[in-house]
């Protein structure tokens, strides 16, 4: 009996000491915060369906918060949004870096490009898949807030090191269906016509205005490789038609009214989510 006494009363003199479970006022809300989610990158996959999700979802050490099958045409979700992907690997933009930690990843399956005598070819996208992803792109970017200027490709945050989406993405839908700013047509013309007749601005005007724009960039004066891969990056988005990387007239004029206040113009959404016109 004395033993039992003896217990009980060592058990009660560790409830005593344990600590209680801490009590926490949620009654006050800060109006200072946002999303985590700063940036959406799209991506494509490289591989078919069925390798994209076990790459995705096993032990490759790589994920996207989203995958988007291409046929049949469906949109998986593999990350919760409010945890970090790993999508993004090294990468830049505007300032910010290693944009894992800020950014939601879609994956689009696509097989990317085949190296051929004539050159890369890129592959196309399906666009009843280009829909779902604008439609889902719409979503993300109702639910977190995240700025037209910050929907990005893996090749405007890793220029050289990634291609993905690739120049057949079509970016022009995703303007047309008011998700990213544009430059505007008029003063592009305007622009290129003066350019084709005048001399071009130097390499160090290319890299001050694509630097501006948010791509890492080197600031070297020099046509070098780093620069090349910037500006074939640039074109892939905007001038997909010829991606070499040249410093010519018309990406001359693209920079020009890009980086120009005024110049990058937001159509209005299409309505009710309906489907987006072709740019092609």
């Amino acid at each position: 009996m004395k033993t039992k006494l003896l217990t009980l009363a060592a058990a009660a003199l560790l409830a005593a000491c344990a600590s209680p479970t801490l009590q926490i006022d949620r009654s006050h809300v800060s109006q200072n915060h946002d999303s985590r989610a700063q940036f959406l990158i799209l991506h494509y996959t490289v591989l078919d369906f069925d390798r994209s999700l076990k790459v995705l979802t096993t032990g490759g050490k790589v994920s996207a918060h989203y995958l988007v099958q291409d046929n049949p045409v469906r949109v998986y979700q593999l990350v919760d949004e409010q945890r970090r992907a790993w999508h993004a690997g090294v990468s830049h933009w505007g300032g910010a870096t290693n944009l894992n930690s800020a950014s939601i990843g879609i994956e689009i399956v696509n097989p990317g490009f085949t190296e051929t005598p004539m050159g890369r070819v890129y592959a196309p996208y399906p666009q009843k898949q280009i829909d779902d992803v604008i439609r889902l792109t719409r979503e993300i970017v109702a639910r977190h807030g995240i700025r037209s200027d910050r929907i990005l490709g893996h090749a405007d945050i890793a220029p050289g090191r990634k291609q993905d989406p690739g120049p057949e993405f079509p970016w022009k839908q995703f303007a047309d269906a008011g998700l990213i700013p544009w430059p505007d047509a008029a003063q592009v013309q305007v622009k290129q016509a003066i350019y084709e007749i005048g001399p071009l601005p130097d390499v160090a005007w290319f890299q001050q205005r694509l630097a501006k724009i948010g791509y890492l960039t080197p600031q070297t004066n020099e046509l070098d490789v780093a620069t090349r891969d910037v500006i074939s990056t640039f074109q892939m988005k905007y001038r997909p038609a010829n991606i070499a990387g040249d410093m010519d007239a018309e990406t001359a004029a693209l920079l020009d009214v890009a980086t120009t206040p005024g110049g990058m113009v937001m159509k209005q959404p299409l309505p009710s989510d309906s489907q987006p016109r072709s740019a092609y």
